[in-house]
């Protein structure tokens, strides 16, 4: 039912509500698949890598699915469900 190989990161922001509500979100689903999501503050990135924070600073939460966009500000769980049992 689950691809191992899939990843799920969650493009965040220090003080972000939707932040919060969108990785509470992609736990549940996640543990579904036992997949555990990771996260990545683009603040905090931007030291090493400031691109990320250009492209995606405004308008997170972003959910990247094996390193791609997948949704932003809300999470998609019929769309994430779906691919993550290919």
């Amino acid at each position: 039912m689950t691809n191992p190989t899939h990843s799920v990161t969650l493009l965040t922001r220090s003080g972000c509500g939707l932040c919060v509500t969108a990785l509470k979100q992609l736990r549940a689903i996640c543990a579904d698949f036992d997949i555990e999501p990771s996260t990545v503050d683009v603040d905090e990135a931007a030291g090493t890598d400031p691109g990320l924070r250009a492209e995606y600073g405004d308008r997170l939460p972003v959910v990247l699915l094996d390193g791609r966009e997948h949704s932003y500000f809300d999470v998609d769980e019929p769309r994430l469900r779906a691919d993550l049992t290919r």
